[in-house]
């Protein structure tokens, strides 16, 4: 049976958060498909990478290196991942859904012949039987996602062109090693054999990368208002509830398009993907949206004055009443038992 390929995606010498997260996941499909869970690292000087690779379970890590290859660009990468796919026809291939992977996917899919699930929730194996003919199939990748603006939750599968592929955003799937590292046996790839000279016409002359100002992804506690704070001025008292935790802000769409703070905090389908130890969601109505980008929190604590508000039905506790009752005296009690 033919192997798993995560691409994986490097900043600055060090491995992506998503591209460790889909070895994680990798490695759970992987066994249960009975394959090697294999790696395709691309760029300048990244073969120190592969040992952390084997951490996290990959078997085999096909090794490019040149100075050609970073930073990334469309045409050299697709050339080489393609020429790998079709030196080794791997059943699946997932890489994440950044703006690289979301440049080089669709591209690569096209090339294959193969489609492409974008933005996945999860990936699942399991078997199929096709309504109309009757065909049976063992063991596709079940690609599970959002649709119809997060109303259904599709599944879709690929029963005959390879490989399936599916793109996962950062933050969707856990990153933890492997119970047993994998072997990370090393196979440099002749890629000069697999790109042409068109693949390298466009040059990077300069290139400027701004860092976040906000980073709500790796916050250990996060208070997150929706668009039940009511206007702009009352979401301030998520933020004054961050700074008394020690925490961060974030926000629903519906209080990000309602003006009340800016687009980098977003949770959800459609913003970030987020597992604190404790997430506030202070007025909220916990649709799917929303929750999807949220609900592997450790703790949710729910304030909403509505008793039947699905974000309830999630939370580890609800406080019934208005936020703007709530959230000053939650303040007040945190002095008072602090001191």
């Amino acid at each position: 049976m033919n192997n798993l390929f995560v691409y994986i995606e490097t900043e600055g010498g060090k491995v992506a958060d998503v591209s460790l997260e889909l070895l994680t996941k990798g490695r759970e499909l992987a066994d249960t498909l009975g394959c090697k869970l294999e790696a395709v690292l691309i760029g300048d000087g990244v073969a120190h990478l592969v040992p952390e690779l084997a951490q996290y379970g990959a078997d085999k890590v096909w090794l490019a290196e040149g100075k050609e290859l970073s930073p990334y660009r469309t045409l050299p990468h697709a050339a080489i991942l393609c020429g790998l796919i079709e030196q080794e026809k791997p059943q699946i291939c997932l890489m994440g859904a950044t703006p690289v992977g979301r440049d080089l996917g669709p591209r690569v899919s096209s090339a294959m012949h193969s489609g492409l699930t974008a933005d996945c929730t999860s990936l699942v194996i399991g078997d199929h039987k096709d309504a109309k003919t009757g065909k049976e199939y063992d063991q596709l990748l079940y690609q599970i996602r959002p649709a119809f603006g997060g109303n259904i939750i599709a599944t879709i599968i690929n029963p005959d062109c390879r490989p399936q592929m599916a793109t996962v955003r950062e933050g969707v799937m856990k990153k933890e090693f492997a119970a047993k590292p994998g072997a990370g046996e090393v196979v440099k790839v002749d890629w000069q054999k697999m790109t042409s000279e068109a693949d390298f016409v466009v040059k990077i002359i300069e290139r400027h990368i701004e860092e976040r100002k906000i980073n709500i992804k790796n916050a250990g506690i996060i208070v997150a208002g929706g668009y039940g704070m009511g206007s702009r001025e009352n979401f301030k008292l998520c933020f004054d509830l961050a700074e008394t935790l020690g925490g961060e802000v974030g926000a629903s769409r519906a209080a990000v398009d309602a003006g009340f703070t800016e687009h980098a905090r977003q949770i959800g389908q459609t913003g970030v993907t987020v597992r604190p130890k404790l997430y506030i969601a202070c007025g909220i109505s916990g649709q799917i949206q929303h929750t999807a980008g949220m609900e592997d929190s450790a703790m949710i604590i729910a304030i909403n004055n509505d008793p039947e508000a699905p974000i309830n039905r999630i939370a580890d506790y609800t406080i019934i009443g208005d936020v703007n009752e709530v959230i000053p005296r939650m303040i007040k009690a945190y002095h008072k038992n602090s001191k």
